[in-house]
């Protein structure tokens, strides 16, 4: 990561403007080479012109905006991590897990359980790598009062003995050498390590969400060289506060533009940071399906073609829930079954 004296070096970047820009999570060559010129003016109080310069110069000193090849890509794709629901049949279903540098969305109607994957996810996402972990932290944006750090608890306390003590390892808890998860004292030790990982924040409105998806990019990046850098983060719900805030068709180009900014915004936390990128969406009735599911997601095309990969929650019989692949670029759709239990997301 470039350090600020090094956008100095920039054109057109004194101290004052580098400060600006690091406050506001550009504090690399590479965020500034894919940010647009109007994006940087209002962060930095610059003219686009100098914005354009300031862009161009970092494209060239990132070396971004070049063409490269498939195996270029692959190695690349090598990176990508993928994250573990915990649950087999959904994780064979998505290739291995969610992936990293990737937007998946899951929908569902209201008790389909979505915030129960949130949830369950940052827990995970703690996990060391054999366990299907990625060994990082994750951010976790509110807009629906839904985060709870009692389900993590019960999530936590749902794991089995050896999960706990390998985890216990991974995040230093452990007595005379030894990490024992029937000792309460480690277990509310590690608990209270996992709920430090979680960075929460309550969005208030859409204007707010925008904001804490743009801090969301400075916190990633600032995580990265440390020892559980941000591998997750969820959004529950990311069209709550759109859809109350803009009612009608006269207002919905602006409130899709404004969804497509805000998607492109988190779309970076996950490319720039190797994070995955999970965000929960609410259904409406589709009056004139007379076939199959009326259900559809909100969002519009914006959203459809914005998420990599699409999943579609919906009640089965008691505690059971059918996960639905609808949409992935190299998988096939298709369909598993989980339950949602008090110590969370178990196999069929």
């Amino acid at each position: 990561m470039a350090a600020t004296e090094d956008l100095e070096d920039l054109p057109g970047v004194g101290p004052a403007t580098a400060e600006k820009l690091k406050e506001n999570g550009f504090d690399s060559y590479q965020g500034i080479a894919v940010a647009s010129p109007g994006e940087l003016s209002n962060t930095a109080d610059i003219g686009e012109s100098s914005a354009a310069d300031i862009i161009n110069a970092a494209r060239d000193a990132a070396d971004i905006g070049g063409f490269e090849t498939g195996a270029t890509v692959l190695e690349r794709r090598e990176q990508i991590g993928k994250l573990s629901w915990g649950v087999d049949e959904v994780d064979e279903l998505l290739g291995g897990g969610v992936e990293t540098q990737s937007i998946t969305e899951v929908y569902g109607e209201f008790g389909a359980g979505k915030s129960q994957v949130t949830h369950q996810l940052a827990v995970n996402v703690q996990l060391p790598a054999e366990h299907g972990g990625l060994e990082g932290s994750a951010i976790f944006i509110d807009s629906e009062d839904t985060f709870r750090p009692e389900r993590i608890e019960q999530m936590l306390e749902g794991q089995d003995d050896e999960v706990l003590a390998d985890m216990m390892e991974l995040h230093g808890i452990v007595e005379d050498g030894e990490a024992d998860p029937t000792d309460q004292t480690l277990l509310d030790d590690l608990l209270e390590s996992v709920l430090d990982k979680i960075h929460v924040a309550k969005a208030f409105n859409s204007n707010h969400q925008i904001l804490l998806a743009e801090k969301a990019q400075e916190i990633a990046s600032e995580t990265q060289d440390e020892e559980f850098p941000v591998r997750l983060l969820a959004v529950d719900s990311l069209t709550a506060h759109f859809r109350a805030e803009y009612v009608g068709r006269g207002e919905l180009a602006e409130r899709q533009q404004k969804l497509n900014k805000h998607l492109h915004d988190l779309m970076r936390v996950g490319d720039l940071n190797n994070t995955a990128v999970v965000v929960t969406n609410q259904v409406a009735s589709n009056p004139d399906s007379f076939f199959g599911d009326p259900t559809q997601p909100i969002g519009g095309n914006i959203l459809g073609h914005t998420s990599t990969f699409r999943i579609y929650l919906r009640k089965s019989k008691g505690n059971k829930r059918i996960v639905k692949l609808v949409d992935a670029p190299n998988l096939p759709d298709g369909e598993g079954v989980m339950r949602v239990e008090e110590g969370g997301l178990m196999n069929e």
